[in-house]
C-alpha cells in the first residue's frame, strides 16, 4: 500500500493529535534553519548583507526567528498597509520599498505612522521615473519632510525603472540633478536592480552567468555615473549622516547564489527561498529544502474515480480517464499548490477544481483514509502564507508554535 513516508507520517500523526484537521499551512523549522544558515553562509563568504523580503515571510513571528537567525534588520516591504505594521512592530529596522508606490499612498503611511520608528533615517522609497520623482518632491514639499529616494534600475528585467543605454544614461542625470537641486526635501541613497529572468528565462536566452554579467554591467555603469556626475550625492550616501546607508540592492531568492563574483552591490535580498516553495525548485537553490506545506484532511474517500452525468460517455471517460484511480475530496482546495504526499495524487483536470471540496485522483493502492492527510507544497509564498490564518511552526516533527500573519489589508 502507498502511504506517507517516515517524514510525512509523523507530521500527519502530530497534526492528529493536536486536532489540526482545518487546512493549515506547516512551516519547517529544522529545515528553515538549513536555509537560513545556506543564505548566511553566502553573504557572509561574499561580504554582502542580507534583506528580508516581507511580502513572502508576511508574519512577525516568522520574520522575527529568522531576522535573528540571519543577524539582519533589513526588510523589503511592498506594500502600504504592510509598510505601517512594519515600522510599528519594528522601530529600529531599515526598510527599503521593493516597488514603487503611489504617491498618495506614500502620503498614507506618513498620516498612519505610530511610534518610534523615524523615517527619515530609516525608510527609503523606490523611484523608478522623473515623474514619480516629481510627485514625491511635491509630497515632500506640502508636508514638511525629507524623503530618501533609492532608484530603480532595468538591468534586463524590463520591467521598469532606469533603462539600460542613453535614454537610461539622460533619465538618472535627470533623477540626480532633481535630488541635488532639493537637499532639504530629497536625499538618494543608492540602487535596487532586480534580476530574476537571470535564472527564470529558458536556457534560449542565455546562461545565467552571461545574462548576470549583463545585469550587473548594467549596473555598475549607473553606479559610476553617479560617481561621475553627482559625487556629492555619492559622498553622502556614503557617509550615511542622519539617512539610511548606502544600498546597492539586488537579486532575489532565485538569484542570490550567482552573486558569488559580482562586487557591485551590497545587499541581497530574500524571502521565499528560504521557504523554497516549488516555483524555486531551481539549479541555483538545489542547496536549499522544501519547508513550507499544505495540510488538509480528506473528507471522502469514493472509490472509483466518477465523473458526473448520466449515460455511456460520462462512464467511458471516467474508466479511461481514471483507471487505477480512486478519488478523494479534501478539506478546501483550489490553492496555488501542488500534491506531495502521499505520493501520486494528481488534480483532476475533467471533474474540475474547487475550494471547497476539491477532488484529487490517488492511486488505488494509496493508504488513506477519512480524516487521515493529504500534505501539498504551495508553489509560492507570498499569496499562500496568507490563506490559512495562523501558520504552525514544527520542529522535530513536533507542533511548536502557532504564528499569526499580517492581516490581508
Amino acid at each position: 500500500m502507498t502511504g506517507h513516508n517516515a517524514y510525512f507520517g509523523q507530521l500527519q500523526a502530530a497534526l492528529q493529535q493536536e486536532g489540526e484537521l482545518l487546512p493549515r499551512l506547516i512551516v519547517d523549522l529544522d529545515r528553515l534553519d538549513h536555509n537560513i544558515d545556506q543564505a548566511v553562509a553566502f553573504a557572509t563568504q561574499t561580504g554582502k548583507t542580507l534583506r528580508l523580503v516581507e511580502k513572502s515571510l508576511p508574519s512577525f513571528q516568522l520574520l522575527d526567528y529568522i531576522a535573528r537567525r540571519a543577524g539582519t534588520r533589513r526588510l523589503m516591504s511592498f506594500h502600504q498597509p504592510f509598510l505601517n505594521l512594519d515600522a510599528q512592530h519594528w522601530p529600529d529596522a531599515d526598510i527599503l520599498l521593493g516597488k514603487p508606490m503611489p504617491a498618495a499612498l506614500a502620503e498614507r503611511f506618513y498620516q498612519s505612522l505610530t511610534g518610534g520608528f523615524e523615517p527619515q533615517r530609516q525608510l527609503q522609497w523606490l523611484i523608478d521615473s522623473p515623474e514619480r520623482l516629481k510627485q514625491y518632491l511635491g509630497l515632500a514639499q506640502r508636508l514638511g519632510l525629507r524623503l530618501n529616494v533609492n532608484l530603480e534600475l532595468d538591468v534586463g528585467l524590463r520591467r521598469g525603472g532606469v533603462p539600460p543605454g542613453q535614454a537610461g544614461a539622460l533619465m538618472l542625470s535627470a533623477l540626480l540633478q532633481r535630488i541635488a537641486q532639493h537637499p532639504q526635501h530629497l536625499r538618494f541613497t543608492g540602487f535596487m536592480g532586480y534580476e530574476p529572468h537571470v535564472a527564470m528565462l529558458p536556457r534560449l536566452f542565455g546562461r545565467p552567468e552571461r545574462l548576470l554579467a549583463q545585469a550587473m554591467a548594467t549596473y555598475q555603469a549607473r553606479v559610476e555615473q553617479v560617481q561621475r556626475e553627482a559625487p556629492a550625492l555619492w559622498a553622502q550616501a556614503l557617509a550615511a549622516d542622519g539617512q539610511p546607508p548606502l544600498t546597492l540592492n539586488t537579486a532575489g531568492s532565485p538569484t542570490y547564489r550567482l552573486h558569488d563574483q559580482e562586487q557591485v552591490s551590497n545587499e541581497l535580498a530574500l524571502g521565499s527561498g528560504l521557504l523554497k516553495p516549488t516555483h524555486f525548485d531551481l539549479p541555483s537553490l538545489a542547496g536549499h529544502l522544501p519547508a513550507l506545506f499544505i495540510a488538509t484532511p480528506v473528507l471522502k474517500a469514493t472509490g472509483a474515480f466518477t465523473l458526473p452525468g448520466a449515460g455511456w460517455l460520462p462512464a467511458l471517460i471516467s474508466r479511461l480517464a481514471g483507471r487505477g484511480k480512486q478519488a478523494l475530496f479534501i478539506y478546501g482546495g483550489n490553492w496555488l499548490a501542488e500534491p506531495v504526499s502521499p505520493a501520486g495524487l494528481t488534480a483532476s483536470g475533467l471533474y474540475g477544481t474547487s475550494s471547497n471540496q476539491q477532488v484529487l485522483l490517488a492511486p488505488t493502492d494509496t493508504a488513506l483514509q477519512v480524516d487521515d492527510l493529504v500534505f501539498m507544497r504551495p508553489t509560492q509564498s507570498e499569496a499562500v502564507l496568507l490563506q490559512f490564518g495562523d501558520l504552525l511552526a514544527v520542529r522535530a516533527g513536533r507542533v511548536v508554535g502557532h504564528w499569526p500573519v499580517f492581516a490581508n489589508q
